[in-house]
């Protein structure tokens, strides 16, 4: 165990106006890490103030042996901590139990409340927002019987995080989620609406998938055009046109999207919400309808921090493919993000350890552009296959109109004007290829080839 300074600010200086937490953690062997938990408790908006650990089986009770939780609360009483955040899936009861040993008004917060805590505070969307409900509701919905069974024996747990219990707090959690499922369920219809309009208007949709941290947004703005956006407003309204890249966990909550260009193809890059370890199903059922933007996506690129050491790497590898693998369709290109903090040789020896889980990853630095390259290059390569068409039409104002058209949506590799004819050759999806054939034949039927 040992004492921790809060969080710094920008300017150096320790944040004031944080909340003082003591953060704990029960492992089954091993030692337990808190690097995690204690950038969650930031982000969060706590200061840490000291840390304390265990390792052996977990007690039913209290989560950590009765000892160390007496232990527990002679570090609150000590740091004057406000609160107790637990790295650990704590129970309701096992809430309840270790509340009551710790100096009155101390709150107990285990893992994933803190989690939500963050998630509502980053929530500036209506999608966001109810998508943030929704797992606080699904979060408490096992409680409330809890709650009922220690009101039976005439407990009152609510000064303990439990909150106090009424009869008809079950039944309005479940209409709550019902009610929330609906009009998630109608936001994801235009979602899909407008994935496919803009499918129609010649973009592919590339999704940003990894764990939170991992360079996502800063990636984005490397890759993403913002002029692009700003010239094609009037196609796209509905673009986000700023990615925030801070060091910090969970900076994206909701979803961004930007035009990238590409050599050939123009591209929706959209970046999502970062995994993080060990959600529990609920959870990630919660945030389903942001999670559709990678699974719906034309291609996915998994961004990892290569930075990490390699067991963490592959266990953040192996989920990720986890979760994309169960609905995802899209092919997914792994991308080894902030090479630029790797020592001589590292990468290569990364490479190879981790060839079973990443077997053609692709290497970049966000930070310093190095390898951007490269990936649009492998991004143009794994999309899915174009159409090529040669038009010849009359040289006219709906001619010209076509050809302009066939610019904005396709790839025109050579465009010729020979007497009153021009000759558009151009490389385009299928669907964008049909219907650029249907214009031209409403312009001169005989002439097109």
């Amino acid at each position: 165990m040992s004492g921790g300074a809060g969080e710094p600010g920008s300017d150096g200086e320790p944040i004031t106006g944080m909340r003082r937490a003591v953060v704990a953690k029960r492992v089954d062997s091993g030692e337990a890490d808190l690097s995690e938990i204690r950038q969650l408790a930031a982000a969060a908006g706590y200061e840490v103030v000291d840390e304390l650990t265990q390792t052996r089986t977990e007690d039913a009770a209290f989560m950590f042996g009765e000892g160390k939780v007496a232990e527990l609360r002679d570090l609150v009483r000590r740091t004057g901590a406000e609160a107790v955040i637990v790295d650990n899936d704590v129970g309701p009861y096992q809430t309840f139990n270790v509340g009551g040993k710790l100096p009155e008004g101390v709150e107990v917060v285990d893992r994933f409340t803190l989690i939500l805590e963050i998630f509502g505070q980053r929530a500036n969307t209506r999608k966001a927002q109810l998508q943030v409900e929704l797992a606080e509701l699904r979060y408490e919905l096992p409680r409330a019987e809890a709650k009922a069974s220690l009101a039976k024996r005439d407990e009152r747990p609510g000064f303990m995080g439990l909150g106090e219990y009424d009869e008809s707090v079950e039944r309005d959690i479940k209409r709550q989620i019902s009610e929330i499922r609906d009009e998630l369920e109608s936001i994801a219809e235009k979602e899909e609406a407008r994935r496919e309009q803009r499918r129609e208007s010649g973009f592919d949709l590339v999704a940003l998938a990894g764990y939170t941290n991992a360079g996502k947004s800063t990636l984005m703005r490397r890759l993403a055009d913002e002029l692009a956006v700003d010239e094609n407003a009037d196609r796209h309204r509905d673009l986000d046109t700023t990615a925030e890249s801070q060091d910090m966990l969970f900076t994206t909550l909701g979803t961004t999207t930007r035009r990238a260009e590409m050599e050939k193809r123009d591209v929706l890059l959209t970046d999502t919400v970062g995994f993080i370890s060990d959600l529990p199903h609920w959870l990630v059922e919660s945030f389903e309808s942001t999670l559709d933007s990678v699974y719906r996506a034309d291609l996915v690129l998994l961004v990892v921090d290569a930075s990490e050491p390699v067991a963490e790497m592959r266990e953040k590898l192996v989920t990720s493919h986890d979760t994309l693998y169960e609905r995802n369709e899209a092919p997914v290109v792994t991308v080894f993000n902030k090479i630029d903090r790797l020592e001589p040789g590292e990468l290569a020896d990364k490479r190879a350890a981790l060839s079973g889980v990443a077997p053609d990853p692709i290497a970049v630095s966000a930070k310093t552009g190095a390898g951007v390259a490269e990936l649009r290059d492998r991004v143009e390569g794994e999309l899915p296959d174009w159409e090529r068409e040669r038009l010849v039409l009359p040289v006219s104002d709906d001619a010209m109109s076509l050809v302009s058209w066939v610019h904005d949506h396709g790839y025109v590799a050579e465009e010729t004007y020979a007497g009153d004819q021009v000759t558009v050759d151009f490389e385009a999806k299928p669907s964008i290829v049909s219907r650029a054939r249907a214009k031209a034949a409403e312009i001169a039927p005989a002439e097109s080839a």
